[in-house]
């Protein structure tokens, strides 16, 4: 199994997914979309294709044409039936593929160790690893989206009610499943700023990190062996 992820910063990365997918027996690669050219790029070519986070709007297509890119290529792949996987922005921009809008929320931003529930049409399903009764969950977000009207509503936060949905093969996911004390310690020195206007308390993220994040790990790997599991048997 051959998976694409299109990263959008060098300090973003596969996190948790990586290892999963490495015990799965599947091969990745990354595509810095921010800084490559994707307009040849084969969207029918990969197994999956996993689209992470970032920190542009999917309303800020015009300074970053990467996101009109890669939201074509998603569409051609909802076309042929072919998985996404998309995480925060990339779940995002599924929803836009699916011609719902992406906005900033009016909840305020979502940011910490928080939990998510999986609705019914998720129970029984590889995202129950993720619920709140197994695990607390990272967020890190301030826009979110409309329900596409063609998608199956998989779970919700308490802040924000579309935290995930499945589209055929496809899944997004606002919330972010796939974090390491890596890839969070990056986020927090690039949020120097809010470290500064006293909108981030650095201390208190890292020792709840200490605290939920092997849980978070275990139950992430859970959960994307489960899913590769129903991808491949549909294939």
């Amino acid at each position: 199994m051959k998976i694409v992820a299109f990263r959008h910063t060098t300090c973003d990365g596969l996190g948790s997914f990586a290892r999963a997918f490495e015990n799965f027996g599947a091969d990745y690669f990354y595509v810095d979309t921010y800084r490559e050219d994707i307009s040849t790029f084969d969207a029918l070519a990969p197994d999956v294709l996993v689209v992470l986070g970032g920190a542009p709007g999917v309303y800020q297509a015009e300074y970053y044409p990467f996101i009109r890119q890669e939201i074509d290529i998603i569409e051609k792949r909802f076309a042929a039936n072919k998985p996404v996987l998309g995480v925060c922005l990339g779940a995002q921009m599924m929803a836009k593929a699916l011609g719902e809008e992406v906005y900033i929320g009016k909840n305020g931003v979502e940011k910490g160790w928080l939990e998510i529930e999986v609705t019914d049409a998720a129970k029984g399903s590889p995202l129950e690893h993720l619920d709140g009764q197994h695990t607390k969950m990272l967020q890190w977000h301030g826009d979110t989206f409309d329900m596409p009207k063609q998608a199956t509503h998989l779970a919700k936060s308490n802040q924000y009610a579309n935290q995930a949905f499945s589209f055929g093969k496809s899944l997004g996911l606002q919330c972010h499943a796939e974090v390491t004390p890596c890839i969070l310690k990056s986020w927090l020195v690039n949020a120097a700023g809010d470290v500064a206007d006293g909108k981030l308390d650095v201390v208190d993220m890292m020792d709840k990190t200490d605290k939920h994040i092997g849980t978070l790990m275990e139950q992430s790997g859970k959960f994307i062996e489960g899913w590769l599991s129903e991808i491949k048997a549909a294939m």
